[in-house]
């Protein structure tokens, strides 16, 4: 028996790193899962690779009418949603005075817009489902801030308050709203040529694997968590523990 036996999951920014690494380990403990991403290419070459239990849906997280369209299609396929992680991300590293207003306003609708659309579009589903988990990765950059990062930081923190927030709202129909915070994980969105750098800050002395983070999201995901609500959970190789 998988964890995940029964469960029908939604990953957005699945094509790649992190998401990716989730709709494996996902499938493997008995999921079927929809993945998601603006990267085509890549998003259906993961779906081809892990068999007939996943499927590939090209999304602009950002748009209510997407949302739709995936969620109509999980149902339709798989059948009632009961896990969404919303994992779709940009960092846009920049200080203030060099970031224009359009971009400020893209990495907050991607990173944050996205979780209150995924978040709004995914509850008939789950309630169709009778129970559900909404996992929302945020970062330790929405747990403190850092320099030319003003819109990934807003953005971050924002999703760490609207994950408490649904969670009071949700609960009483027993939809379970966490939010996961990461710190510095080798994905494509992070420089190979920085990790060394970045390791010596952290107390582990070394960055993480998308990998060791899926654990932490299969948990959540499963009924192994069913009292576990409105909580961030911090996997950061001690990072943050030097604040």
């Amino acid at each position: 028996m998988g964890r995940l036996d029964g469960k029908v999951a939604i990953i957005t920014g699945g094509a790649r790193g992190m998401g990716a690494a989730y709709a494996t380990r996902f499938l493997e403990e008995g999921a079927k899962v929809m993945i998601t991403d603006i990267l085509e290419v890549e998003g259906e070459a993961v779906a081809r690779d892990l068999g007939s239990h996943i499927k590939f849906m090209k999304q602009d997280v950002s748009k209510a009418s997407d949302w739709e369209k995936v969620i109509a299609e999980a149902e339709a396929v798989f059948g009632p949603v009961s896990v969404l992680v919303n994992n779709a991300g940009i960092a846009l590293l920049k200080s203030i005075d060099q970031m224009t207003e359009a971009q400020y306003r893209r990495v907050i609708d991607t990173n944050q817009v996205s979780v209150f659309l995924g978040m709004k579009y995914v509850l008939p589903s789950m309630r169709k489902a009778g129970a559900g988990s909404i996992v929302n990765i945020s970062s330790i950059s929405g747990l403190k801030g850092t320099a030319d990062s003003v819109a990934y930081s807003a953005s971050k923190f924002a999703v760490r308050g609207m994950t408490k927030s649904a969670a009071i709202e949700l609960g009483e129909e027993g939809i379970r709203v966490n939010s996961v915070h990461p710190g510095i994980i080798e994905t494509p969105m992070v420089r190979k040529s920085r990790v060394s750098q970045l390791a010596k800050k952290i107390p582990l002395q070394r960055t993480a694997q998308p990998v060791e983070v899926t654990d932490l999201v299969v948990y959540l995901a499963s009924d192994e968590s069913g009292y576990v609500t409105g909580a961030e959970f911090v996997i950061d190789g001690g990072l943050s523990a030097k604040l």
